[in-house]
């Protein structure tokens, strides 16, 4: 059960690039452990047919209570919905066709009304944002998975995701993000300290800027659930 209290939240996890539910496997069960229900939901990433609103669709799914054959099994309420990276495309697209409780950011793509995620880039200058926290930081300016995403990953953990991997594909890149506003329920952002791929200082300049909130800074890096898990869960276990 949770700590005396604490309400029982429905934790949804949606993942980033590539849309492996697999990503959020280490933080879960943490969740459940505690009293709280928690699903992450597997997007097709790798479809080169589904954008932003097929990712939508599968996660307002989940919450709604129906499973993939359209059968009701109970719509989860005291909803908090949680995002990573890409996932933050998807996670105002949910919440403005169902209730939830509370919005959490984690490393992620903050996206504007009616922006792609083609254009966030250059839109947000996360580029160049990189590079020069990697020049300071003394890494490689290129684009390296074991160097950008990897790097405060245990090897364990790094072999198992292997075959778990996916392309994400082009087609969500030009999808719209079509909404009108975030919606009045608490936000959150979580940055991590040792994030090389979104550097924290970026990560706090944009949820001041588009949401109007402080990043709260955990330790981890961009797939902190995989690398700080129990971290991140107490996190999680306090919104």
């Amino acid at each position: 059960m949770p700590k005396e209290g604490n309400a029982i939240s429905n934790f949804v996890l949606i993942p980033g690039a590539g849309g492996a539910a697999w990503y959020w496997h280490r933080v879960v069960p943490l969740l459940q452990e505690a009293g709280h229900e928690a699903i992450a939901v597997d997007l097709p990433g790798d479809d080169e047919l589904a954008g932003l609103p097929e990712y939508m669709h599968q996660v307002v799914t989940a919450i709604g209570g129906r499973d993939v054959g359209g059968r009701d099994v109970g719509r989860r309420d005291e909803v908090v919905l949680v995002a990573q990276s890409l996932g933050g495309f998807t996670a105002p697209l949910v919440a403005a066709k169902v209730p939830v409780r509370a919005l959490v950011l984690v490393n992620a793509m903050i996206p504007s009304p009616g922006e792609t995620p083609g254009a966030w880039w250059a839109n947000t200058g996360s580029l160049q944002a990189r590079t020069a926290a990697a020049e300071e930081g003394g890494y490689s300016t290129e684009f390296d998975e074991a160097v950008y995403f990897l790097h405060d990953v245990p090897p364990d953990v790094v072999a198992a995701g292997a075959p778990q991997q996916r392309p994400e594909a082009r087609a969500v890149f030009g999808s719209v993000c079509d909404f009108d506003a975030w919606p009045p329920v608490p936000i959150r952002v979580v940055a991590g300290a040792d994030d090389r791929f979104f550097p924290v200082g970026f990560q706090r300049r944009l949820a001041g800027v588009r949401l109007g909130v402080e990043a709260d800074v955990l330790p981890g890096g961009h797939l902190i659930a995989l690398a700080q898990p129990s971290g991140l869960a107490n996190y999680l276990r306090g919104v």
